[in-house]
């Protein structure tokens, strides 16, 4: 008889946003024709940029002529795209080698993916609050979680624990929820932690795009000694509206090895035997993203979101409520005001003033009491709401 995998039993329910839906839902059906200002989903409300669109219509008039037709794509990426990824990477001033960057459908499908390269005896460190998936996917694979909190205290960004024993590390930076990022020096403590104990940091940078601090790291790669420790997981995503359409990338450096194995070349092995690639028509698109043209429009998109967080940051700083997150990350990470729980919060933020976030409960139990609001909605809303949120919370 066939035995299923008994992981997933071990899975919580993945209530968060479902209960975030049945909440909306029967307010609107209470509250007939009630607009509601929903800045809580992470997904972008711009389309994509002139320059990708263009590069998409282009790619798709090739495949319907003999000559530039397109069948089957190498596995590990076009070199076009490879080419556009690691000329990115240098003009920040990290060297990456063509045959180190790998295509990819999206971080999320990545993060779950890159599980193949490692036994399942191997703990995951997880730092708290955190994109549920980290969790999940490990689950799923029958790995032990370390769950490291992090809070307020430090800035959501913690040190490193010689006391926790874990084979796999993750760190988002600029983080999902609470749009904080990792210092330089901080980032060190992490690869030198990782270096001793011979762990491998998975690196989540799929909100890079939104650093403007320019002392803060883009890349773990620009922190020395991350080659021998780290894989960098990348998206399209927010970085330029590819929520539908999926692209992503992978740095996976020669010199990770652990045990005498090649996790480059594991790779390589891994995509050749489970994936037919991306598209041609998305890879073209993708790597439109990376001209000097391409570069220019979706920096103009995320001045958009960046003006949205500001409007929330304004009305955040004028209430005297903590957060972090805003300026370097397309999410606010406020402080539930008069010791409200995020559900609390989530509540009265509905019924009062038909705003909708995310309760930072759902992001771990270290999120409980805090609040995270998304800047992708369109401005139009953010600007009401902002103005609802100083309203609501003034009395």
């Amino acid at each position: 008889m066939l035995k299923p995998n008994h992981n997933y039993s071990d899975l919580k329910d993945s209530y968060l946003f479902y209960r975030i839906a049945q909440k909306t839902r029967a307010y609107v059906e209470k509250h007939e024709g009630a607009y509601l200002y929903r800045l809580g989903i992470g997904d972008v409300s711009l389309p994509l940029c002139d320059e990708v669109i263009k590069a998409l219509h282009e790619a798709v008039d090739d495949q319907a002529k003999k000559e530039t037709f397109h069948g089957y794509m190498p596995e590990c990426g076009a070199h076009f795209f490879k080419s556009a990824v690691a000329g990115y990477y240098q003009h920040r001033g990290v060297k990456i080698d063509v045959d180190e960057v790998f295509v990819s459908s999206g971080a999320s499908d990545e993060l779950g993916d890159i599980l193949d390269l490692f036994d399942k005896s191997d703990d995951a460190l997880v730092i708290e609050p955190a994109y549920p998936a980290y969790v999940d996917a490990n689950v799923m694979a029958g790995r032990k979680i370390v769950h490291l909190a992090s809070g307020k205290d430090d800035g959501f960004t913690p040190l490193p624990d010689k006391n926790i024993k874990a084979q796999l590390i993750y760190i988002c930076s600029p983080n999902n929820p609470t749009g904080a990022v990792f210092t330089k020096d901080k980032l060190k403590k992490w690869v030198d932690f990782a270096n001793e104990s011979g762990a491998v940091i998975l690196f989540d940078a799929a909100y890079e795009a939104f650093i403007e601090d320019e002392d803060l790291p883009h890349s773990i790669f620009e922190i020395e000694g991350a080659r021998t420790c780290a894989i960098e997981i990348c998206s399209l995503s927010k970085t330029a509206g590819f929520t539908g359409t999926r692209c992503g990338y992978t740095v996976i450096p020669k010199e990770l090895e652990r045990e005498g194995m090649n996790l480059n070349a594991m790779w390589v092995r891994n995509r050749t035997t489970k994936t037919n690639g991306v598209s041609y028509i998305l890879q073209k698109g993708a790597a439109a993203v990376f001209t000097d043209e391409g570069q220019k429009q979706i920096k103009a998109n995320i001045a958009v979101y960046k003006r949205n967080a500001k409007l929330l940051t304004d009305a955040l700083d004028k209430l005297g409520i903590w957060y972090c997150g805003g300026k370097n990350a397309p999410y606010v990470w406020m402080k539930c005001p008069k010791g409200m729980s995020s559900w609390e919060f989530f509540d009265l933020l509905l019924e009062k003033a038909q705003i909708v976030g995310t309760p930072g409960e759902g992001f771990g139990s270290c999120g409980e009491g805090y609040f995270r609001f998304s800047t992708f909605g369109s401005p139009e809303d953010t600007a009401i709401a902002a103005e609802k949120l100083i309203e609501l919370l003034s009395e």
